[in-house]
C-alpha cells in the first residue's frame, strides 16, 4: 500500500515551505494464521510465567479463559496467548516439597509402603517408582585405607518363602557405616562384589563366619574367623530387621522386587 502525506516544513535558504512526501506501507498477512509459528512459542503472559502459589503455576487473570472441567472436577483454563489448558491448581501431594526428604524418614523407620502411601497420601505404585528414583540420587560413601571390617550375610526372600535371597554387607569397624552390599543368592558373585571394595581400600583385616566361600575369595593373611570377630555386624543385622518390616522374621511384610529390596536398603544405608 502506498500514501502520500504533505508537511508544511520551513526550509531555511530555499523559501519552500511545504513538502510532499511519499511512504509505501508494506503489511503481510499470513495465509493460514492459526498455524503461524509465534503461537508456538511460549508468550510472557502465559501460564509458564504465571503466578506462582504453593509450587503450581496459575495462569493469570487477564490472560485466561474457563475451558470445562477436568475429570477430577476441577475447573479448567485455557491461555489466550498460547492456547494451552491447564487446571488452576495440582493437589498431589506427590509433587509437593519436601515429599522426598519424607519418604526417606520413613523408609529409614521401616513404615511399610501402603503405610507409607496412607500417611503421605499418594499411591503406592508413585511411592515405589519414587523410591527408585530416590535410590539412584544417592551415591556410595567414601571408604578409608586401611579399615578393619567386618562381613556377614542376612537372609530374606522375595514374593515368596521358597525364593530365598541373600543381603550379603561390609561393615565399617570403627565407624559401624556399612561400606558396600549386595543383594542376591548366597553364591562366590554375589559376595565379590562386597569383597572387591574391601580389595580396593587395601583393608586391614577381614572378620567374617565360617562360609567356606570365604577362603578363596580373601587373603588369609587378612582374614580372621574368630569367635567374636563379627559381633558388631551380627548386632548391627539385629538393628535392620527390626527397623525394616520386610526383613522382620515374624511378620507379614515382606518384598515383591529385588530392586525394590535394593533401593530400600540403599536409603536406609547412605540415605
Amino acid at each position: 500500500m502506498i500514501k502520500t502525506l504533505t508537511f508544511n516544513i520551513n526550509f531555511p535558504f530555499t523559501g519552500k515551505t511545504k513538502a510532499t512526501i511519499t511512504v509505501a506501507f508494506c503489511i503481510f498477512v499470513p495465509l493460514n494464521p492459526s498455524k503461524t509459528s509465534f503461537q508456538n512459542d511460549i508468550q510472557p503472559s502465559c501460564f509458564k510465567f504465571g503466578d506462582s502459589k504453593n509450587g503450581m503455576q496459575i495462569l493469570r487473570r487477564h490472560m485466561r479463559v474457563k475451558d470445562g472441567r477436568q475429570n477430577n472436577g476441577r475447573q479448567r483454563y485455557k491461555c489466550k496467548s498460547c492456547h494451552r489448558k491447564q487446571q488452576a491448581l495440582y493437589s498431589y501431594n506427590a509433587y509437593q516439597k519436601g515429599i522426598n526428604n519424607a519418604i526417606i524418614t520413613l523408609t529409614k523407620e521401616g513404615v511399610g509402603i501402603r503405610s507409607a502411601a496412607r500417611i503421605l497420601d499418594i499411591s503406592p505404585t508413585t511411592l515405589l517408582s519414587r523410591i527408585v528414583q530416590i535410590a539412584h540420587t544417592i551415591s556410595r560413601p567414601p571408604v578409608i585405607n586401611q579399615r578393619t571390617y567386618e562381613v556377614d550375610e542376612i537372609k530374606s526372600f522375595v514374593r515368596r518363602k521358597s525364593k530365598h535371597i541373600w543381603i550379603a554387607y561390609a561393615l565399617d569397624r570403627k565407624s559401624k557405616q556399612v561400606v558396600s552390599y549386595n543383594i542376591g543368592p548366597r553364591t562366590n558373585a554375589t559376595l565379590n562384589v562386597v569383597l572387591e571394595t574391601l580389595r580396593l581400600s587395601d583393608a586391614k583385616r577381614v572378620y567374617t563366619d565360617r562360609l567356606r566361600n570365604y577362603r578363596s575369595l580373601i587373603e588369609t593373611k587378612i582374614h580372621r574367623t574368630s569367635l567374636y570377630g563379627t559381633n558388631h555386624i551380627e548386632r548391627h543385622n539385629l538393628t535392620i530387621r527390626t527397623h525394616l518390616k520386610r526383613l522382620a522374621r515374624k511378620t507379614i511384610c515382606f518384598s515383591r522386587s529385588a530392586v525394590i529390596l535394593s533401593a530400600i536398603l540403599k536409603i536406609y544405608f547412605w540415605g
